[in-house]
């Protein structure tokens, strides 16, 4: 279930009311006259199946509420009650093909913000995918892996593109453009004080090392990234997070980068060079796989849902 509350002028509360109580997959639903003080107005508070909730929304949507009111929806959590069973019922559809879209462009934006978080995160990674590399450790390449943002900004981009939502893909890019470049300075220089303390050999890398798979780019890569992608997706999509986990395991995006640095550092090219084709064919991956998913899952929607553009929202 999800929680959705509505700050609305008192002119509007009648007809939300209305729309909320004849709605099947609505539930619990609660009024507060005057509850609101900023914006002014009454206090709505509703329980609706995950399922219902595009219809709602989309019929707030189409007035001005959220122009003059204000909109919040939550995940319900645990919600004990028999009116919750039947609205959950009664709803056409299940929950886990269900996708909230609003929901889903604000999470997104959220993550795909070029933030000092953002980097700091990016660099720890490929630092960390950089010592993998050094290390020949298996296990430290995939703790890069876990570490690595870039999952959310390449999610975003195929949400901007199914959506229409230009300055998502726009904002997205950037922290990408941006965000692995200065990553793959701070590995250069972490990867040159090591050769300049000794640390690390100024051998060339092995091309039989454990960690080998971070440059082997191939159809394999592409296979892997594209089965990535829509898993992550279908993750965000039906709200169970636990599955990213999987997917940025999977990926060698953040690995390539650092195996990269370290290679150019050593002066091997051509392992470089397959790094960085290894890095961009993930990422090209799991976008189109990501947006093909979305595509899919709105050509399902019934009339009246659909993707909310940015002239809809």
């Amino acid at each position: 279930m999800l929680h959705l509350r509505v700050i609305c002028p008192a002119e509007y509360t009648d007809g939300v009311l209305a729309g909320l109580q004849q709605h099947p997959g609505a539930a619990h639903v609660v009024l507060v006259r005057g509850g609101a003080l900023e914006p002014a107005g009454d206090l709505i508070e509703v329980d609706l199946a995950r399922e219902a909730a595009d219809d709602v929304l989309a019929a707030i949507r189409a007035s001005e509420l959220t122009e003059v009111g204000a909109v919040t929806i939550t995940d319900a959590g645990t919600t004990m009650s028999a009116r919750a069973e039947r609205a959950e019922a009664a709803a056409p559809g299940d929950a886990d093909d269900a996708v909230v879209w609003d929901e889903l462009i604000a999470r997104t934006g959220e993550e795909s913000r070029l933030t000092g978080t953002f980097l700091a995160f990016l660099c720890l990674a490929c630092v960390l995918a950089a010592v993998g590399v050094v290390t020949d450790s298996p296990v430290t390449i995939v703790g890069a892996m876990v570490v690595g943002p870039e999952f959310g900004p390449l999610a975003a981009i195929a949400v901007g593109l199914v959506a229409r939502r230009w300055l998502l893909v726009r904002r997205a890019a950037l922290a990408l453009a941006v965000g692995f470049p200065v990553a793959m300075l701070v590995t250069a220089a972490a990867a040159l004080g090591g050769e300049w303390s000794g640390l690390i050999s100024s051998t060339s890398l092995p091309a039989d090392s454990e960690v080998s798979f971070v440059y082997q780019v191939g159809w394999s890569s592409l296979i892997v990234s594209l089965l990535a992608g829509a898993a992550g997706m279908l993750s965000l999509t039906s709200a169970k997070s636990a599955v990213l986990v999987g997917v940025f395991i999977s990926v060698t995006t953040v690995p390539a980068a650092g195996y990269a640095v370290v290679a150019a550092t050593l002066g091997d090219w051509v392992q470089c060079a397959s790094s960085i084709a290894q890095l961009a064919v993930n990422l090209a991956g799991i976008v189109v796989s990501a947006t093909v998913v979305l595509l899919l899952r709105a050509k399902r929607a019934r009339p009246g849902e659909g993707v909310p553009t940015r002239e809809m929202l």
